[in-house]
């Protein structure tokens, strides 16, 4: 019988979490191991999930990847083969189908990722594998093709991929799970998708009938038991079968055909999931997808002065104002009110710059628009929150109707202070695109303008542009620059306006010093100044060092206009008097 047929009666029950409930009952082994060292032990699990109900079993494969087991693939191949003739073993003269279970592969490169996916495929192959689990995905990076891979070599084999989304419907990278749902429905040579891991059955239920209806696909849902607890360095799931029985089929009746158990899913698990589902067997009528209508939220549009400014061809002037690194917050809020009066349109914030610690910037952009109706534009870096504290500070600025955001990755934190601060880096700018892109079409009701940095002093400017590129595809639509100094940077701003579909504020920072110019081309990342305005500060004193940086500033400003929607001036020493000269000569020139 294919699983088809089989699905045509009946829904189709896996096993649970092998993982979890081996580690309980064998601690200190490493489960892919014992395919080798102690193959008895993973033989009996099996033979428990099946005896509970299961109709379905995964190969104790999940981790059997070079970079999890920290081996070469020789010993890799070694444990594929063992785990897969062990579930075969246990599933032999009984109606239960085995299904080659391959979790996330991790790698430098997409090419690596996928040649890594290859040679564990080929390995199930050559065993005669015909039904592939891909589970606890973050992302859909090269599964398209590594399916399309499978189905060349057996076009009947049976898939179904699933990705680990947290309560909130995101996964790890930030990708919303009804994005990855929606484009995998698309994809001819996947059987069936779905959720698996992180979330307990109550969130994967709800989450399953937020999502839109298909009889394209089969649904696979296979929830942890439910949110684990920490004690004595051990994780520990709370023994709830009866209800997460009682949940399981509560998700068939959502529209789920494949269910099972994740993390912390034991055999009595199982066996009471497949009690509900005898029950409701016979109510199965046809193959659907999750029968309720998708709730989504339908955005309002936000009166965007900002926006609306740089899309009506005006130029637009912002200032960076660095954030105090104390409580003292008047010289701040002072010099917004200041700069907005001369003619800047919103305020730049910046994040920790330079990994050091500073007012948070997303508090401070709340302040000010709340306070002083100054339209802010705080930086936000992947480097010091994670995916959910992210979120969570994008949900309450849009409360706060601050709707403009600079994304970048961030600067690392400096080596001496690492054993005291740790970065995150759960994810980089373009990710966090994404992430924000997604919030805007399915939570948000008043969305988010995302702008990015754009280093037109990169020494490799082609792989800048194509970084850039890959912003704009994930949603940014602005582009604030590095300092422009240099001919090299004025001519990458014009290579970037000629290539990137987006808007562009050209970077103008005043230098002040002779020591101020050689300080910023030697030390500060992403800035480059060139020798010939190096040499002019020589020997100047404060007041014609000013002068000239006023005079270099509007040259810049006139140079960089054909190619850019506006300025970015950053403000440097506080010096908040003479950006207002630079943009009294920019509003004389170019409003």
């Amino acid at each position: 019988m294919t699983i088809q047929e089989y699905l045509k009666t009946s829904p189709l029950l896996f096993d649970g979490g092998m993982g979890t409930y081996f580690a309980s009952k064998f601690p200190g082994i490493h489960c892919e191991d014992a395919n080798l060292t102690h193959p008895d032990q993973i033989l009996s699990i099996h033979n428990a999930y099946i005896n509970a109900g299961s109709h379905a079993i995964k190969t104790n494969t999940f981790g059997a990847n070079t970079t999890y087991l920290e081996a070469d693939f020789t010993y890799v191949k070694k444990v594929i083969e063992a785990g897969f003739s062990i579930a075969m073993q246990a599933a032999k003269d009984k109606n239960v189908f085995v299904f080659a279970d391959i979790g996330p592969v991790t790698a430098q490169t997409n090419a690596d990722v996928l040649a890594q996916y290859q040679q564990i495929v080929d390995v199930f192959l050559s065993l005669g594998a015909t039904h592939f689990l891909f589970e606890t995905l973050s992302s859909d990076n090269q599964i398209d093709h590594i399916c399309r891979y499978i189905k060349q070599h057996n076009k009947n084999a049976f898939i179904i991929t699933q990705f680990a989304v947290a309560p909130d419907g995101y996964t790890k990278d930030g990708i919303a799970g009804r994005t990855l749902f929606e484009r995998i429905c698309q994809n001819d040579d996947i059987d069936a998708m779905g959720f698996n891991c992180v979330s307990g059955p109550l969130h994967l239920l709800e989450f399953l009938r937020t999502l839109p209806t298909t009889g394209q696909k089969y649904v696979s849902i296979m929830p942890n038991a439910g949110y684990p607890t920490i004690a004595n360095g051990r994780t520990f799931f709370s023994d709830n079968a009866a209800y997460f029985g009682e949940k399981i089929g509560q998700i068939v009746k959502s529209g789920a055909r494949i269910v099972g158990g994740c993390c912390g899913t034991t055999p009595l698990h199982i066996e009471k999931a497949a009690d509900t589902l005898q029950h409701i067997r016979i109510k199965l009528k046809s193959n659907v997808s999750a029968s309720h209508k998708p709730v989504k939220k339908e955005p309002i549009p936000s009166k965007n002065s900002l926006l609306s400014r740089i899309n009506s061809g005006k130029k637009v002037i912002a200032v960076e104002l660095d954030p105090p690194a104390d409580t003292d917050i008047a010289f701040f809020m002072k010099s917004a009110k200041s700069l907005v009066d001369s003619g800047a349109d919103c305020i730049t914030i910046a994040d920790c710059p330079i990994a050091r610690m500073r007012a948070d910037s997303s508090l401070l952009a709340a302040k000010l628009k709340r306070e002083l109706n100054i339209t802010p534009l705080p930086h936000m870096t992947c480097r010091d929150r994670n995916l959910n504290a992210t979120k969570a500070l994008l949900l309450g600025l849009s409360i706060e109707e601050v709707h403009n955001v600079l994304i970048v990755t961030g600067d690392p934190i400096p080596t001496a202070e690492r054993d005291e601060i740790k970065s995150v880096y759960n994810f980089n700018s373009t990710m966090l695109a994404s992430y924000i892109t997604d919030l805007n079409q399915n939570l948000l009701r008043h969305p988010f303008t995302i702008y990015g940095a754009l280093d037109v002093n990169s020494f490799n400017f082609d792989i800048e542009l194509k970084r850039a590129q890959r912003k704009v595809q994930n949603g940014v639509s602005v582009f604030l620059t590095q300092p422009i100094l240099t001919e090299e940077a004025l001519k990458n701003l014009k290579k970037a306006k000629e290539n990137l579909s987006a808007k562009f504020l050209a970077g103008i920072i005043p230098i002040v010093s002779y020591k101020n110019a050689c300080y910023m081309n030697s030390e500060i990342s992403g800035i480059r100044v060139s020798e010939k305005i190096i040499s002019l500060y020589k020997d100047l004193g404060k007041e014609e060092a000013e002068d000239l940086a006023v005079t270099i500033s509007r040259r810049i400003s006139k140079e960089v206009a054909p190619y850019a929607d506006g300025f970015y001036l950053i403000t440097p020493f506080k010096r908040v008097s003479l950006i207002q000269r630079i943009i009294a000569n920019i509003k004389t020139d170019f409003m």
